[in-house]
């Protein structure tokens, strides 16, 4: 039976539980020990694949085709653990199984209450999870104590601990101590009674990791320990990181998060060894070359809504000892101001995915910039459709060439509703989801990247390349490089007349870790270096 971490969050939103999930996970596999990783979500909807990236960040894809919060992207940026639709439930989710199973009448006539109905499904699903081969099974819990979205998850998790026995079971709570700069002062008082809200629902929290701007002192970590119920070395400062993310595993370690947890659980660890971690924090302190890169998106005004294409990014920058200067660029200037004065002087050029019409001639004139100019182009999944449309309207004098999506009755649809997609209805959970294999062309910029004949990668779209415009645009030098297996999809495509042009139907960033960068972002992080070392 593996062991259980549930990470719980108060005082504000958005503090960092997965990302304190993600480096509790990196730091238990660095003793040897297998965990498993899980995000439960308090709303409503059944998952988050029809919400706004403006309010909702990034909509991860699992290799299994779940459309999951973004933090699962964390967890699996940080540890090896498997991930995939059984971690990440929502509130909407739980009562869908509930309200189909009282359908088929698995009830016996009882009457459905959250409790014990919802919260046995809670249950049912965070062992889901953890029944692969794992010591520990980290679940973290959405939202912030005193939610009333959040009480059902918490009343589940609070069974849990007395069930599987407190020995089996680690309550750590996330929570934040504010500095106020007037008067110089570190307060405690929300983290009190945010751990007292906690008490109330009968989860005394094991570890406390405070987030906080500065170092918090010995009488205020005594205090908090004293109102808390908890023991001084079970506070963790939590102090925001300077550099990167992916320092924040290094800070727990150095207060020993990790021993605590094990101690706590009873188990047999071997020795931490983050020193892969360490390299990449010394990479990003002391980068060897700096590099400019614009990305031209619709999205932009929230970081978190091109979560993994940032990360990937960095991640293509430590592989290649550069750091980023990334020079973010809202598609909808660029049809106002025009390409040339926003992406003058860039290195690299990259265009990520989106839906809807806003922007895209921004983003197809900001392609036709990195062609003409010979600048490095990378084009995620609507990257490669505007990447389409630009060279059929400018190479292949198809002057009305446009997607179907944004043009319905256009006469030159290079971009179309895939087959599969014409008769779906509902929006939710319907578009082309998870990974695909993709057969690479001998000799291609992607098959020299991965060094592999057959790649597979997570997709996310309905629209695509439309092949009855295939010949004519292979034709005027528009190479395919990637199909699938039967080479009906187009996957990737390349320019044979540039130094390095590439663009993807599919989403590498979803594939793309800091101890590994994706292979192509690897690749176009140094054709960027090298155009600048050209320029």
């Amino acid at each position: 039976m593996p062991k259980h971490i549930f990470v719980t969050g108060g005082v504000v939103s958005s503090l960092g539980k997965g990302l304190t999930s993600g480096a509790v996970g990196t730091l238990l596999e660095s003793r040897g020990l297998r965990i498993a990783v899980q995000k439960m979500d308090p709303y409503i909807n059944v998952d988050p694949g029809t919400m706004s990236p403006f309010q909702h960040g990034e909509v991860y894809v699992t290799d299994d085709g779940a459309e999951t919060d973004l933090d699962l992207g964390h967890y699996e940026r940080f540890t090896n653990a498997k991930i995939t639709r059984e971690s990440n439930y929502t509130t909407g989710r739980i009562y869908l199984n509930v309200i189909q199973k009282e359908r088929r009448g698995e009830y016996l006539g009882k009457t459905v209450q959250v409790v014990p109905h919802i919260t046995n499904e809670i249950k049912d699903a965070i062992r889901r999870a953890s029944l692969q081969e794992v010591d520990v099974a980290i679940t973290e819990i959405g939202g912030t104590v005193g939610d009333i979205e959040s009480l059902p998850f918490l009343e589940a998790i609070r069974q849990m601990g007395w069930e599987l026995g407190r020995e089996n079971v680690c309550f750590v709570h996330l929570t934040l101590i504010p500095y106020l700069r007037a008067s110089g002062e570190m307060k405690t008082k929300p983290t009190q009674h945010s751990v007292g809200k906690l008490r109330e629902i009968g989860i005394q929290p094991d570890m406390l990791l405070c987030r906080t701007e500065q170092h918090i002192g010995e009488d205020e970590r005594s205090k908090i320990a004293l109102f808390c119920n908890i023991a001084p070395s079970h506070v963790i400062e939590e102090k925001d990181v300077d550099t990167s993310i992916y320092e924040v595993p290094i800070v727990l370690a150095q207060q020993g998060l990790d021993e605590l947890i094990v101690q706590h659980l009873h188990m047999q660890a071997g020795k931490r060894d983050i020193s892969v971690w360490e390299r990449i924090v010394g990479i990003l302190k002391d980068p060897q070359r700096t590099v400019e890169i614009a990305v031209v998106g619709k999205y932009l005004e929230v970081t978190d809504s091109y979560k993994s294409m940032w990360e990937s990014l960095t991640h293509g920058g430590i592989a290649n000892g550069a750091k980023l200067k990334l020079r973010k660029v809202n598609a909808q200037d660029v049809e106002k101001q025009g390409a040339e004065k926003l992406l003058s002087g860039v290195h690299g050029l990259l265009v990520p995915g989106g839906f809807g019409e806003r922007g895209v001639e921004g983003k197809i004139a900001a392609v036709k910039f990195a062609r003409e100019k010979k600048i490095p182009y990378f084009g995620l999944c609507l990257g490669m459709q505007c990447a389409t449309i630009e060279y059929a309207r400018s190479q292949c004098g198809i002057k009305d060439a446009n997607s179907a999506e944004f043009a319905p009755d256009g006469p030159d649809s290079v971009i179309c509703l895939m087959d599969s997609q014409k008769q779906v209805v509902d929006k939710g959970g319907t578009m082309r989801l998870g990974a695909f294999p993709c057969h690479l062309q001998k000799g291609s910029r992607a098959q020299q990247a991965y060094g592999a004949d057959v790649v597979h990668e997570r997709h996310r779209h309905r629209y695509e390349f439309n092949n009855a415009y295939r010949a004519v645009l292979e034709k005027a030098g528009f190479r395919i490089s990637g199909t699938s297996p039967d080479g009906k999809l187009v996957e990737i495509i390349e320019l044979e007349d540039h130094p390095w042009f590439l663009a993807t139907q599919f989403h590498p960033e979803f594939k793309s870790k800091p101890t590994a960068a994706h292979p192509l972002f690897r690749a176009f992080v140094k054709a960027a270096l090298d155009h600048a070392e050209r320029t």
